[in-house]
């Protein structure tokens, strides 16, 4: 039942000063009653001081609970949350009673799925709490927080309900053909639907930022062996991750971290050299780093200070926007001609080469709070976007000289039919439970 009562452990599990369990649903305060002595409802979102108890009245502990009845509370339902010590023995101890009174435990994201369902938040801004719990970054906080105060979803609020009022103008032609000069003409249709086109078409430009938002841009450290990878790779992280030794060929493997450059999340990469190698296990991590270069959204090819590029060097930096050159072991020469130089020993360059590829991945990057709410972060954002454009087009074509007023209305429809789903008025179950899998327990 999706309204049945859930009980889950809000905070993580272990040694803490206090842990908080959350009630919802119907009958929430009911299971509530069996577990708090002196229980009351009244007055509500007021915290309060009492004893918990197991199913034989037995208390284990003294805390805190305060009451949310439904509509005003974060799922839309009526709702308790508790705060008791933390540990692992009175947490446990509390699910149990809340278990034994009727509850049972909750789904991964079912709070908030509910909250959805209720109509507490759209899909966009349930998307973006769980966003926000699972942010390593500061820009990635900033664009979630902004999504979840609803920025995006009003964008496309905004642009469904001007959908909207065309699709009724549209309609008044395909009810009222016999009439040469409706109330707006088919030229003024036109420039409405093409300012359409034109705000989805800057929507979709965001995602690449967006997605690498919200996932981590992929930065993959490459070259020849013994060319400084690995110190950079440490430089960058600010920590040694990577063994690095004067003998070629040290990486066979690729190591992953996460970091961020001037407050952008990066997913950095050290790969093994890049060369003919002989032995088997040299071979394999060749190709695992070439895996890496194609997956790559940014290539760093590293290239000792002093000495010019070598024929794969070249064609690694000519991989476009792709790939950056940078000049390692700048301290011991002269970097000659392109690229970033950088010194892993002195840490000379480090900064500029942080700011540079934040830049070149994220080129909004000096973007104000206010405008990370337009950027769309996941797949299914652009997917949705895509649709809607495509849909948009084909109703420019239809409204044009020739065209029928009765299929732009056709196509008109199916763009408002993916803007209701990418912010969750329509709610197929299956999207619901990609969604909310994602999420943590108690959330």
């Amino acid at each position: 039942m999706l309204s049945d009562p859930i009980v889950a452990l809000a905070t993580p599990p272990g040694r803490g000063a206090l842990a908080v369990v959350r009630l919802s649903g119907s009958g929430a305060f009911a299971v509530a009653a069996q577990v708090v002595e002196g229980f009351a409802v009244d007055p509500a979102r007021t915290a309060r001081l009492a004893p918990f108890v197991d199913p034989e009245r037995v208390a284990f502990d003294r805390g805190i609970y305060i009451t949310f009845p439904a509509p005003h509370s974060y799922t839309g339902e009526d709702q308790v949350e508790f705060n008791c010590h933390g540990g692992l023995l009175v947490p446990a101890q509390l699910l149990a009673a809340c278990q034994a009174a009727g509850a049972r435990p909750a789904a991964p994201g079912e709070f908030t799925r509910r909250a959805v369902l209720n109509g507490k938040m759209d899909l966009v801004q349930a998307e973006a709490v769980g966003d926000l719990v699972d942010a390593t970054a500061v820009a990635q906080g900033r664009s979630a927080l902004r999504r979840l105060e609803g920025g995006l979803s009003r964008r496309i609020e905004a642009l469904r309900a001007e959908l909207i009022d065309l699709m009724a103008v549209v309609g008044y032609d395909v009810d009222f053909p016999e009439e040469d000069d409706g109330p707006v003409s088919r030229n003024a249709m036109r420039e409405r639907c093409g300012r359409l086109c034109r705000r989805v078409a800057e929507l979709r430009a965001t995602a690449p930022a967006g997605e690498r938002l919200c996932e981590g841009a992929l930065v993959v450290i490459a070259g020849r062996p013994n060319v400084g990878k690995s110190s950079l790779f440490n430089a960058l992280l600010g920590t040694s991750r990577a063994l690095v030794t004067a003998t070629p060929g040290t990486t066979r493997d690729a190591i992953e971290a996460h970091t961020e450059f001037e407050s952008w999340p990066v997913r950095l990469i050290d790969t093994a050299g890049l060369w003919e190698a002989a032995a088997e296990l040299d071979r394999m991590g060749v190709e695992v780093s070439r895996h890496y270069l194609q997956a790559a959204d940014l290539v760093l090819v590293c290239v000792e200070a002093g000495r010019g590029l070598q024929p794969d060097e070249r064609a690694l930096c000519e991989r476009g926007p792709g790939a950056m050159l940078v000049r390692t072991k700048a301290d011991l020469a002269p970097a000659e001609g392109d690229g970033v130089a950088v010194s892993a020993l002195t840490g000379a360059g480090l900064e500029r080469l942080r700011s540079s590829v934040a830049q070149t991945l994220f080129p909004r990057g000096r973007a104000e709070p206010a405008e990370l709410d337009a950027w769309l972060t996941r797949e299914r954002h652009r997917v949705a976007m895509q649709r809607a454009g495509l849909a948009l087009d084909g109703a420019m074509e239809q409204l044009g000289e020739g065209g029928e007023a009765v299929l732009a209305a056709h196509h008109l429809l199916g763009a408002a039919e993916a803007l209701e789903e990418l912010v969750g008025v329509v709610r197929p179950d299956d999207v619901l439970d990609r969604i909310f899998s994602r999420f943590c327990i108690g959330k």
